[in-house]
């Protein structure tokens, strides 16, 4: 975040520096108790913290150390995640980092401390039985996915934006796991691959409008199908697929979320369908001006070389109409060992 020596780089890098590394150190303690939890069962050892090993003594895991434990590590993986309201350096390090930065802080970070709080909520859930785990993930999607959608019309800097896209899409993933069950949890996992790609995809095309336009502020960036058309068209699509448009991924995995919620918790398909409408407005309106817009730039003499982005926005594509056979159980697997 701090390769370019400005105050807000700098401001940028600290703050991921300070918040995240709080947040691992919260997470280490939360694993240091279910170190506790799981030593009383084990006797310690260096098995102790075998995954294989916990899950299949959970039932007996202590609730009362298990409780506080999943709450620290909530919180700690949490961090690096970006769920709100411990999302603040999520924002500053995607508009201050390199492209690449930001596109694997959306394609891998976060899928990777989201896996991490997966697996504890397994173990949690089996040794409380109150679906004390499952509330705190729906109540932490929830508040994420409607700060940053009421967040995206604030927002000037095209990669904050997009950021807080990225907020808004861990909350749903959270939503999604803390509902629980075969098909949300299934949604969840699809999200997340989806997610992935369609993120990263974005992140490169936005790299190279505002490398032609010399700035990251949206009002500044016009005609981008003009001056380059497949940035343009790769923006347009990539803005389309995150926001759910069929038939990318996105929107079959956004299907199954709510209308799981409309079983499972139908006070909470209104305040889906608010925020996602709120996102689709903010988003879309302010790339189509992008895209379109009338611009006095000349057209580059030779279009950049796209290929790996429209590679994800094609498989976003394909997984949005046919998920393959080994993928599909890979899925179906992982959903097995979450849902028990």
């Amino acid at each position: 975040m701090s390769v370019y020596r400005t105050a807000t780089s700098l401001e940028a890098a600290w703050k991921y520096f300070i918040l995240c590394g709080v947040g691992i150190a919260l997470a280490l303690f939360g694993t240091i108790l279910l170190y506790l939890a799981a030593d009383r069962q084990f006797g310690g050892g260096s098995d102790a913290l075998l995954w294989t090993n916990l899950n299949a003594i959970k039932s007996h895991l202590e609730p009362a150390i298990m409780s506080i434990a999943f709450v620290f590590l909530l919180v700690g993986y949490g961090t690096k995640m970006g769920l709100v309201p411990l999302h603040s350096w999520l924002p500053d390090a995607h508009a201050e980092g390199p492209t690449p930065i930001s596109a694997v802080l959306s394609g891998l970070l976060l899928n990777v401390a989201l896996y991490a709080v997966l697996r504890f909520k397994v173990l949690a859930d089996g040794a409380l039985h109150n679906g004390m785990p499952g509330k705190l993930l729906v109540g932490f999607g929830l508040i994420s996915v409607l700060v940053a959608t009421f967040s995206l019309s604030r927002q000037k800097d095209v990669k904050r934006m997009f950021s807080y896209s990225s907020i808004e899409h861990i909350g749903l993933m959270t939503f999604a796991f803390g509902i629980g069950g075969p098909i949300a949890t299934y949604a969840g996992l699809l999200h997340m691959t989806v997610h992935s790609l369609v993120k990263s995809a974005i992140f490169f095309t936005v790299g190279h409008a505002t490398q032609k336009a010399g700035t990251q502020m949206m009002e500044n960036i016009r005609g981008l199908v003009k001056v380059s058309p497949t940035v343009g068209w790769g923006m347009l699509l990539g803005a389309l697929a995150i926001l759910g448009m069929p038939p990318f991924g996105v929107f079959a995995s956004e299907f199954l979320i709510v209308t799981t919620a409309m079983r499972e918790l139908p006070w909470a398909t209104p305040i889906l369908l608010v925020a996602l409408g709120v996102a689709f407005a903010s988003i879309f309106g302010r790339v189509q001006e992008m895209v379109f817009g009338d611009t006095t730039a000349k057209p580059l003499p030779h279009s950049p070389a796209l290929l790996p982005v429209f590679a994800h926005l094609g498989l976003a594509l394909l997984l949005g109409l046919y998920i393959p056979p080994y993928l599909d159980t890979w899925f179906r697997e992982a959903v097995k060992m979450i849902v028990g």
